[in-house]
């Protein structure tokens, strides 16, 4: 009987936690009912990495490309493990949705993202992709204008990364959801159960509560752009497999979900036009060229943010070479101030040589070097938790010469 009790009293106050917390708000920017492009550019945003049932997913790709537009996502890419016959009917537009289908194989002890703009295979098995992959990788920077190679998650256990970046990658994941879950049930296995706890009441707060920087890949990451053109990519890693019986059960967590967590948003400085060809294109070449920024979307909606670098009054976007010349200035915008206290960094060769605390800023640049900038709020998350700084927006570099 009183283990009933004691049982009994639990329960309730397991839910009448879950109801104060269900009430906590993540975004720490105002909602809107409409968000707007920023200034002369044009925000796209998207999803890489995702898998369906062809491979270590959950759900068919009709499935993702509903969860895709119920998230509203402008675009997204299929990466299904080895998987050597590809279907191709489905990259083409879904109403709004811009859909490519590229892969995820294994290479030495990794896994590689591979999409071709030609829709070029890259094997009919595992030894073809290697021989390809291999020979993508051999290639100078930038050599092969109609491919991406990305590392995918490159400390996730037992698929790290041994050795230097190959010369003909793109770059890598410096986020990935799956990994950022891994590293935080490392951490802490209690605070992670604690999480997934009160999932059901706070998506959003239960990841947040687990977020931690992802300091290693930054450090190879800066390390890395200051040798060459380098790109930061993000990976949803959106399988909804994270239980065992995800197939039979339950997916978890959703596509939907994933999807709202973190994604890619691609700045154009002219829109998509809904000619599949043409619009591939632009996403392709902004993936390639690193002209993107990647965004918490949890913490609020970033549309309208901008950064640029501006020389001789001509705007450049991220993953631009700039040339220094004493009128050179990196400007930052805002979609509107936090309404948690925040800073925007900026970061030279990996250092922080800055903090500002304005929603538009205008930074004059004096050297050459690799720039970058991640902006930061410090929410007050509910009990047992507190203030936590957390990256909102991370920016890919601006290279100035």
């Amino acid at each position: 009987m009183k283990s009933l009790v004691a049982f009994s009293f639990i329960l309730v106050g397991y839910f009448l936690y879950g109801f104060y917390i269900n009430q906590y708000e993540t975004s720490t920017v105002p909602r809107q009912i409409k968000t707007e492009h920023a200034q002369n550019y044009y925000d796209y945003r998207g999803s890489l990495n995702i898998h369906t049932d062809l491979s270590s997913g959950s759900a068919s790709s009709s499935f993702v490309i509903t969860s895709a537009k119920l998230a509203n996502l402008d675009f997204i890419m299929f990466t299904d493990v080895n998987l050597f016959d590809m279907p191709t009917t489905f990259e083409s537009y879904h109403g709004n949705l811009l859909v490519l289908n590229g892969g995820k194989f294994s290479y030495l002890d990794s896994r590689l993202i591979y999409y071709s703009l030609q829709q070029e295979s890259i094997g009919s098995n595992l030894g073809d992709a290697q021989v390809k992959l291999a020979d993508l990788l051999s290639q100078k920077t930038g050599a092969s204008k109609d491919t991406l190679v990305i590392l995918a998650h490159p400390y996730k256990a037992g698929y790290s990364w041994s050795g230097e970046i190959p010369s003909g990658m793109d770059g890598f994941e410096i986020l990935n959801l799956k990994s950022l879950a891994n590293r935080a049930w490392g951490e802490s296995k209690l605070s992670t159960i604690w999480s997934l706890l009160i999932y059901p009441f706070n998506a959003d707060l239960a990841f947040l509560r687990l977020w931690s920087e992802p300091s290693e890949e930054f450090a190879l990451f800066d390390k890395m752009s200051q040798q060459r053109k380098i790109v930061a990519y993000a990976g949803t890693e959106a399988s909804a497999r994270a239980l065992p019986l995800a197939n039979y059960l339950i997916r978890f967590p959703s596509y939907k979900r994933s999807f709202e967590f973190m994604s890619t948003h691609v700045m154009l400085p002219s829109e998509l036009t809904g000619s599949f060809t043409s619009d591939r294109a632009k996403i392709f070449n902004a993936l390639k060229n690193g002209q993107f920024y990647i965004a918490m979307d949890m913490l609020g909606d970033p549309k309208g943010f901008v950064a640029t670098m501006e020389s001789d009054g001509k705007p450049h976007l991220m993953g631009s070479e700039v040339k220094l010349t004493k009128n050179t200035v990196l400007k930052v915008s805002l979609p509107s101030r936090p309404r948690d206290e925040f800073e925007i960094v900026v970061y030279k060769d990996g250092n922080v040589i800055d903090r500002l605390t304005d929603p538009e800023v205008t930074y004059v640049i004096k050297e050459p070097g690799v720039y970058r900038v991640q902006v930061k709020v410090i929410p007050m998350l509910p009990l047992p938790d507190a203030k936590k700084w957390i990256s909102w927006i991370y920016t890919n570099p601006f290279y100035v010469r």
